[in-house]
């Protein structure tokens, strides 16, 4: 398997440090505000990943930090009234409902800045003693001239990198110095340190709470592309420093930005969507579906047409598994279908899949082998015969299964609950369809009608035939 190494700008043979395991710390939330897409799109990204390295064989061991002590959540603090700590308690709260509600597996650990604080005064000791790190009127900076690879992340020459920060520059050696303690400010979250009050820097957090509980010389280490400049360089650049440990971290993966209508998301432009306000218009597998049908490293563009493109893709996956689980239904002796082509798009598409996700994990490609055999599949069924011969049995199964395993893979893993029967929502639209029916039959059709809109309104369709009255989930439809 070969992943993509921001840090080397090559793929690189994915060699874990423990064989058959994986180590895997992931730049998680400051919540200082609720998700939005952007957030969605790089945690789903991880949550893919995390996945397939678990389908793979790999013991994942995963981190995501919470960053609950920064000046963004210091600065929304002030607006709000709260507390600094109250308010990132509230809003890590909602994060985690919200990446529940997007299917992502929970990691292992989620360790809080506020918690670690003495794991981080002590590696700001460490640099100091390295002579890494100075002191300066009560806040401590990283001296980025006492680390000679500055840069080799973001692949930056020193001299032409842009300043962080341009506050308190008179207590700075050099303006490219950064944070990594700062001196209390009436207002903030305040620790007691060998250097009077004060409270950790943005970046050396990271290097803290992954060198406790993975260790130096970690896996992989994730994060949006938006975060190798400044967060990742610096992270990079202490770490190693501290520990004396090169590298850090065998591979970083950086996962593309996402724009909304061809510009970068911000309240000011109106453009920006939350994720509890995306999932009133769409479900979390459309999404999942929009995020994975580009490559990971890619940049996006979220728009409408895009969002419509991946329900409708959904919907063929879905449609297909319900038709092939209809025919398998009601299958019956009958005579024999040749259907080694199916069988043939099914070795295909695994094959595919597994060959584009060995690849840097590339899930446009191994999606589009996986509808190579949807297509085989719709091809196949919609040219039998009712009912459906036995002989097309075995391959129709191993056409469905292979779709439902290889996108459970992805993180597709309610397809066969939603279309196969057994949910509490499928009972629910069943029994509001056997209301209608009845409705109908007493030819009380204000009421029929009124149920029939408002499963519309929830992503229902109903199909009124001769046998009676089918209906399918269309996220499309919610209002």
């Amino acid at each position: 398997m070969r992943v993509y190494n921001t840090l080397t700008k090559q793929k690189e043979d994915l060699q874990p440090r423990e064989p058959g395991k994986v180590s895997m710390y992931v730049c998680g939330v400051t919540p200082y505000d609720y998700l939005h897409i952007g957030h969605a799109r790089t945690f789903i990204v991880y949550d893919m990943i995390r996945r397939y390295l678990e389908h793979a064989g790999y013991e994942v061991y995963h981190l995501e930090n919470i960053t609950d002590v920064e000046d963004k959540i210091i600065d929304r603090a002030s607006q709000t009234g709260e507390e600094p700590l109250k308010l990132a308690e509230r809003f890590a709260r909602e994060a985690a409902r919200d990446t529940e509600a997007l299917g992502l597996l929970k990691p292992h650990v989620r360790p809080k800045v506020s918690d670690h604080i003495a794991e981080i005064i002590e590696l700001i000791e460490r640099l100091l003693q390295a002579g890494a790190a100075y002191e300066a009127a009560g806040s401590v900076y990283f001296d980025v001239s006492e680390f000679s690879r500055y840069g080799q992340l973001s692949g930056r020459s020193l001299d032409d990198l842009p300043v962080e920060r341009i506050e308190h520059l008179e207590e700075k050696t050099d303006p490219k110095d950064f944070a990594l303690w700062k001196k209390a400010k009436e207002g903030e979250p305040a620790w007691e340190s060998p250097w009077g009050q004060g409270r950790p820097g943005w970046h050396i957090e990271c290097s803290a709470m992954s060198t406790k509980y993975l260790g130096p010389g970690f896996d992989v280490h994730g994060g949006a592309r938006e975060l190798i400049f400044p967060h990742h360089e610096n992270e990079l650049a202490q770490s190693e420093a501290g520990t004396g440990v090169h590298p850090f971290v065998r591979y970083w993966l950086h996962s593309g930005v996402l724009n909304v209508g061809g510009e970068k998301m911000s309240k000011s432009l109106g453009n920006f969507i939350t994720v509890r306000d995306m999932l009133k218009r769409t479900t979390p597998q459309v999404l999942r579906m929009l995020f994975l049908t580009a490559h990971y490293r890619s940049p996006l563009d979220f728009t409408d047409g895009c969002l419509q493109q991946a329900t409708a893709a959904l919907q063929r996956v879905q449609a297909a598994l319900r038709e092939a689980t209809r025919r398998l239904d009601q299958a019956a002796p009958g005579d024999e279908v040749s259907s080694s082509e199916l069988t043939d798009a099914v070795e295909s598409a695994r094959d595919q899949f597994e060959a584009a996700m060995q690849d840097d994990l590339n899930t446009a490609q191994a999606i589009a082998g996986l509808f190579d055999l949807v297509t085989e599949l719709n091809r196949l069924t919609t040219a039998l015969p009712e009912p459906t011969p036995a002989a097309a049995v075995p391959t129709i199964a191993a056409a469905r299964d292979t779709l439902v395993e290889l996108f459970g893979v992805l993180g597709f893993a309610d397809l066969d609950e939603e279309l196969y029967g057994g949910s509490l929502a499928e009972e629910l639209v069943e029994l509001l369809t056997e209301y209608r029916r009845e409705s109908r039959q007493q030819k009380n059709y204000q009421f029929a009608d009124r149920i029939r809109d408002d499963l519309r309104g929830l992503g229902v369709a109903l199909e009124d035939h001769s046998q009676g009255t089918s209906w399918h989930f269309d996220p499309a439809l919610r209002g």
